[in-house]
């Protein structure tokens, strides 16, 4: 099993949207999801302030515009523990991916990179932060750009650890 966590600033925009698609979409091309399946999806912030908050009312509705439910989610903050438990720790934009680095030990390193390194032709580097967007707009924006490297992600995953 495959397993990869999901990481942003506060862990209810970006991150949350991001496991919610990776889900979705790792289910679509026949990965099963959970403890006993193919590939396991979880997300955290590396900021505290949104512990325990489900996702922002934006992310949520533009997900389900796409099918997608993560209701269910809870914002949580990245722990130690999370650099031995997951295979890969995706930060959605650098200023994440250098937290991650100064809080991961040293041998986890390799674990860390951000999502849109697996997007075939990113049309950004990092996925940008749309919570003080204005409308909904800049959350369709910021699915699209997600989902790009989540599709890129899977083909990665597929390849390099589910073939044979």
């Amino acid at each position: 099993m495959v397993k990869v966590l999901f990481v942003c600033l506060g862990n209810i925009c970006r991150s949350p949207l991001a496991e919610g698609v990776f889900r979705h979409r790792a289910l679509s091309v026949g990965l099963t999801e959970g403890p006993t399946g193919h590939v396991l999806a979880d997300s955290a912030g590396t900021g505290s302030w949104h512990v325990g908050s489900p996702p922002d009312e934006r992310s949520v509705r533009v997900a389900r515009k796409y099918g997608i439910d993560i209701t269910g989610q809870r914002a949580r903050q990245v722990s130690v523990e999370d650099f031995e438990i997951f295979d890969y720790v995706l930060a959605m934009d650098r200023d994440n991916l250098r937290t991650l680095r100064e809080l991961a030990p040293a041998q986890h390193h390799d674990k860390l990179s951000l999502l849109l390194d697996y997007a075939a032709n990113p049309r950004f580097r990092e996925v940008p932060d749309p919570y003080l967007f204005r409308d909904e707009a800049g959350f369709e924006r910021v699915f699209s750009v997600i989902a790009e490297g989540v599709e890129g992600l899977l083909a990665h995953i597929r390849r390099h650890h589910l073939s044979g």
